[in-house]
This record gives structure tokens, C-alpha cells and sequence, in this order.
């Protein structure tokens, strides 16, 4: 299970998203904002290697679902996927990338959703986080994912001669899977009053 480091980071994930979120089409909030980590939850990378997390994010806007991976070299041929580095206080020079474009997290998240592996808590060592859900009715396997496709709202994976992947970027709260879904992800998040609410955080579903 998940190894969390209790430690200094620099810059702070809060801090590389404020620059980078704004650039990222499905974020509809303002050049400069002011973001609070309200949730998310972890996966394990098998290999041991890469940090996977699915992070919500909030701002006076809404909510927003963040999958970020963390490596300790950069990650050929993914330069525009970089986030942007940041200094570890136990693990060094680390390379943030928009997970959505790492296959170590998009084979977790298929993985996840065919009930292969388990949640992890975002901010607690050995620990399954229960408040993910997550449902799978397919007969076989997900094939591999292609390109990642962002959308206003959400990334999107065709699966060749298979169903589409959205993972939506832009949180609902209340939202549910659609009837077509073969699969899907749903997860909760602190509001600005404490309140937590759950909303659809992936579904897979026919082309």
C-alpha cells in the first residue's frame, strides 16, 4: 500500500496548479486562482516507482479532478504533459506530469475500475480510502487506452474498437453514472462549509 512522506515540499502542488491549471481548457476559473486541496484519494504504482494521485481541487469556480503522477526522472516524451518539478524532502528532484498522459496511472485507473486493485488514502500510509466507489460489468479486460483527448469538461480515451474513457476534470456534485456505463469511478470532496459531496469521477461507457 501507499507510502505517504510527511515532509517539505517546494514548490508546494497547490502552487505549480495555480500556474498550470489556468492553461488547461476544461478549467473555466480565473488566470490566478486560489485553490484548495478538498480531496482525492491514491493508487499504487505495482512497480513501486511512481506516485499516483487523483487530487480535487476547489476554487471559487468549482471543483476540479487532477490525476498528477510524481517521478524521479522525467518521463520520455511527455513534455507536455510536465506540470512542473518540484523538490521532495525525502525523495528528491521529483517531475509532476498531468496523469492523464502517464501510462503508469491510466493502466491504475483501468485496473481500479475492474476491482484488480484498491483505493489508497491521499494523505494516509496503508490505508484504504472507502469513500471511493467504483463498478465493472464488462466481460473482458479494458484494452489498452489511446491518446488522451481534452474536452471543456472532461479527458477522453477511445479504446480501440471499445468504449470511450472520460475522466471528468470538471466535478458535478450529485452526478451519477450514466445508465450506459460499463464501468465508473465516483468520489467525494470537502465543500467550503465542511460539507463533503460525491459526484461521477470516471465512467466508461460505448462509443
Amino acid at each position: 500500500m501507499a507510502l505517504i512522506h510527511h515532509t517539505h515540499v517546494k514548490p508546494t502542488k497547490l502552487e505549480l496548479l495555480t500556474t498550470w491549471l489556468p492553461t488547461r481548457s476544461w478549467y473555466h476559473g480565473p488566470a490566478e486562482p486560489e485553490l484548495v486541496k478538498s480531496g482525492g484519494f491514491r493508487l499504487d504504482d505495482p512497480e513501486g516507482e511512481v506516485g499516483i494521485e487523483f487530487m480535487v481541487v476547489t476554487d471559487d469556480s468549482g471543483a476540479y479532478l487532477v490525476p498528477l503522477t510524481y517521478r524521479g526522472a522525467p518521463l520520455p516524451g511527455a513534455e507536455h504533459a510536465l506540470v512542473g518539478t518540484m523538490e521532495h524532502g525525502v525523495l528528491g528532484p521529483r517531475w509532476v506530469y498531468d496523469g492523464c498522459h502517464d501510462p503508469v496511472l491510466t493502466a491504475g485507473l483501468t485496473a481500479f475500475i475492474e476491482g484488480r486493485v484498491e483505493a489508497q488514502a491521499q494523505s494516509v500510509s496503508h490505508t484504504l480510502d472507502r469513500e471511493v466507489a467504483r463498478s465493472w460489468t464488462g466481460a473482458v479486460r479494458i484494452p489498452a487506452l489511446g491518446a488522451p483527448t481534452d474536452t471543456d469538461k472532461a479527458t477522453e480515451f477511445a479504446v480501440p474498437d471499445g468504449p470511450t474513457l472520460r475522466v471528468h476534470r470538471v466535478l458535478n456534485p450529485g452526478s451519477t453514472p450514466p445508465e450506459d456505463a460499463i464501468g465508473h469511478v465516483t468520489g467525494a470532496w470537502a465543500q467550503a462549509d465542511g460539507t463533503r459531496v460525491r459526484a461521477l469521477f470516471a465512467a466508461l461507457q460505448p462509443s
